[in-house]
């Protein structure tokens, strides 16, 4: 399970980087004016590293009182930002 947590950390803190470019790329939605749409991509874009780091500690924090199951379901709760990325970028 350790292995698991430290692997998939690896990659969130390296889906960093174009998280970056992301987000700058999407400040260009509110070129049309603002709206609440765009107020929410931009939100749900902007809480990547926060899920990034409240998942992590509560992963490493409930290693040992939780089963593995729920721990690594709250360790890929970042995935998801992956995921939803790779799929409209590959869409």
């Amino acid at each position: 399970m350790k292995v698991f947590l430290i692997i998939s950390q690896i990659i969130y803190a390296v889906m960093l980087l174009p998280w970056i470019v992301i987000l700058g790329l999407s400040v260009m939605v509110f070129d049309n004016g603002i709206s609440l749409w765009e107020v929410g991509l931009m939100t749900v874009i902007g809480l990547y590293p926060l899920a990034v780091i409240v998942c992590s500690i509560l992963a490493w924090l409930l290693l040992k009182k939780l089963k593995p199951v729920f721990i690594t379901l709250i360790n890929l709760v970042p995935a998801i930002w992956i995921v939803t990325f790779l799929f409209v970028f590959y869409s």
